[in-house]
């Protein structure tokens, strides 16, 4: 009746008898919009016949009221629906709440789900949206206010990492600051297979805002990274196992890190024996002060997944970030069962390990041990290369380095890293995008970020 009201021209088709003074359906009669009842559509030819005229065709079969098996009418509806779809480009699917057949918890869709242009949720986004094969269905997903109460929503422990909430968290650079002011970052990465993995981290974290990073790194590599990397500082570690960090560096890093307020370790450093006793001595032994903050990545997490209860031994907080296959190592959880439930994958490992998780891939995930979750909406192709994941530590390192959360730095990292992800795809396309293409437009994003900030304060 709305539709009508703005202009269009409307039908209605009834999969289902509606209840007798249905007050709606009143209305539709009193303005003459024709209504088509399935009952008198025993083959569907009426639907067919107005589908193939249709510009516009709205989904507002179930929304999130049906999770079970789409059968009978509605199935043969809706797939009808889609098949229209395939052969009419110019035809338009909006969904309301979700399209039909998407379970809003799971992401698992019926085989009668139609693919919408459009979806219009109401109040609040569904999970199920944001998980596979569930988020191919959806389109383009616009939040609509039904006036629900806010404070109805506060106990929610899973959100979206949105713009406004990542420029609301970006910590500000005061005129009196210095290089102190924006926190000191260590990263211990590199071997002389992964020289590149070294350089993104450190670079990234450099470009995303800290005062000063440290690059430890075997000292062979160390000339390679400095002429590549002017910005940086450098501490060379003892080399053992092929030109790896060897065992006994884990002490003189130890000795370095006074003054620095995070720690990266893992980035290209390998799994030779002497990185093995590196890590462990680094991280486990429990004698070395670490910093504050501390971010754990590729070499390291496998390195970790090898020794058991090894959260029992670290204590503290800390941030992982796997990817599906690290996070499979780590859990000892089959890789199809952890992407087919990121969320409570994340979240119940969070809790176990006393430890932020960062499970990466089409819309990362973020697990605080105190149960809490934000979910990126970002599924970037752009990021599927190598290198990436060295960038978004990088980033990760100097958000906790200007003193933020584990929990807060690893989700406005995640937010920074995808919007950069789609500022660089936006110009040049996926394909062939490298990690280093991130790294000249973080300030461009995070300036962005600020200036929103600055006018939702006006």
């Amino acid at each position: 009746r709305h539709l009508q009201r703005w202009g269009a021209r409307v039908k209605v088709y009834l999969c289902s008898k509606r209840p007798a003074g249905d007050k709606n359906l009143e209305i539709v009669n009193d303005r003459g919009i024709p209504v088509i009842r399935v009952e008198k559509d025993g083959d569907f030819s009426l639907l067919e016949e107005e589908i193939n005229t249709a510009q516009v065709i709205v989904d507002s079969l179930f929304g999130t009221g049906k999770v079970r098996p789409l059968e009978g009418v509605y199935r043969e509806a809706l797939l009808k629906v889609s098949q229209a779809r395939k052969k009419r480009r110019d035809l338009t699917l909006v969904a309301l709440d979700l399209p039909s057949g998407l379970n809003p918890d799971s992401g698992v869709v019926d085989a009668a789900c139609p693919t919408a242009d459009v979806t219009i949720t109401m109040a609040n986004p569904k999970r199920g949206m944001y998980a596979f094969p569930g988020a191919e269905k959806t389109g383009k997903i616009i939040v609509a206010d039904i006036g629900i109460p806010g404070h109805l929503s506060e106990d929610i422990n899973v959100s979206l990492i949105t713009e406004g909430w990542a420029a609301e968290h970006l910590p500000g650079r005061p005129l009196h600051a210095n290089k102190g002011t924006f926190g000191k970052v260590m990263v211990a990465v590199g071997s002389p297979n992964y020289i590149g993995a070294a350089y993104l981290a450190a670079a990234a974290a450099c470009r995303a805002g800290a005062g000063l990073v440290t690059a430890a790194a075997p000292s062979s590599l160390v000339p390679i990274l400095a002429a590549k990397l002017t910005e940086a500082t450098y501490l060379p570690l003892p080399e053992g196992d092929g030109g790896c960090i060897a065992g006994n560096a884990a002490e003189l890093l130890e000795k370095s890190l006074d003054g620095y307020d995070a720690l990266l370790i893992g980035c290209g450093i390998g799994q030779s024996l002497s990185t093995v006793e590196f890590v462990k001595a680094l991280l486990l032994s429990g004698q070395g002060k670490l910093p504050r903050g501390i971010v754990i990545d590729a070499d390291a997490l496998n390195i970790l997944s090898r020794v058991n209860n090894w959260w029992e031994r670290m204590p503290g907080d800390a941030v992982l970030t796997p990817h599906p296959g690290e996070m499979s190592r780590l859990t000892g959880l089959p890789l199809e069962k952890i992407q087919a439930a990121r969320l409570e994958t994340s979240m119940e490992a969070a809790a176990r390990w006393g430890k932020t998780v960062v499970l990466k891939g089409a819309f990362t995930i973020i697990a605080s041990p105190d149960n809490r979750a934000m979910i990126s909406p970002a599924a970037e192709p752009g990021l599927a290369t190598a290198g990436t994941g060295d960038v978004l530590a990088g980033i990760i390192a100097a958000f906790l380095a200007r003193g933020l959360d584990s929990f807060t730095a690893a989700a406005l990292g995640v937010y920074i890293h995808a919007a950069a992800a789609k500022f660089v795809t936006a110009k040049q396309g996926p394909a062939g995008t490298v990690a280093g293409d991130l790294l000249p437009v973080l300030p461009y994003i995070i300036k962005g970020l600020g200036e929103k900030k600055d006018a939702d304060k006006i």
